[in-house]
């Protein structure tokens, strides 16, 4: 399997030809979602979910389908007839040949006065890679090889996030949700992230590649 790093929480894997990506949105790159065979979209902030993007991806294929929560998939099914998939936890199904498990229920509190709203994550073959959207969701009772890392977003700090690390306890994290931390500011979390972590833990530049596995 091989990861793709898109601009923000979007990442695009792909296995055996085939292509997933996950929450292409309003930053992610206009064609992020382009080339896909499966759509992953954990929750309906414009950060993670652009119809623009979603619509782009869906026409340039369509045999594309989108597997996402009730709030996104509301906005979607009626564009897209039986090509938009409703989940929630402990769900399971196959998408372009990925095998996924759901995680997760609510999105993390940004500040009491604001309610929540869903989101979910998305544990990709049995554990290789861990996506958890807009929440530290732990993935009970499942190990995971690569940890999609949210590392900076108004309802996180970095003492969170190091302590989630270390409760998941991946083989490596790899920054996500990362667009809005300035460059003078990333040598620090990573020194933080690195020391205290736990694990093996690095950032990949928008079009860089890794091998998963």
């Amino acid at each position: 399997m091989e990861l793709t790093k898109k601009t923000h929480a979007c990442v695009r894997l792909e296995k055996d030809g085939r292509a997933l990506v996950i929450d292409p949105g309003v930053f992610s790159e206009a064609d992020a979602a382009v080339g896909a065979d499966a759509i992953l979209v954990t929750h309906e902030h414009m950060d993670h979910f652009n119809e623009e993007r979603l619509r782009a991806g869906m026409e340039a294929n369509p045999a594309a389908e989108i597997w996402t929560l009730a709030a996104v998939a509301e906005q979607l099914s009626a564009a897209f007839p039986g090509r938009v998939h409703t989940v929630g936890e402990g769900d399971t199904f196959t998408a372009a040949g990925f095998e996924v498990e759901v995680h997760g229920q609510l999105h993390a509190v940004i500040h009491p006065d604001i309610p929540r709203i869903t989101n979910v994550g998305y544990l990709i073959d049995g554990g290789a890679v861990f996506h958890p959207g807009d929440a530290l969701t732990v993935p009970e009772g499942r190990s995971v090889d690569t940890l999609l890392l949210p590392v900076h977003a108004p309802w996180n700090k970095v003492a969170e996030i190091i302590d989630y690390v270390r409760e998941v306890a991946p083989r490596r994290a790899i920054d996500i949700h990362d667009s809005l931390l300035q460059d003078r500011a990333r040598p620090i979390y990573d020194s933080m992230i690195d020391k205290l972590g736990g694990t093996d833990h690095g950032r990949l530049a928008p079009g860089a590649r890794a091998a998963l596995g």
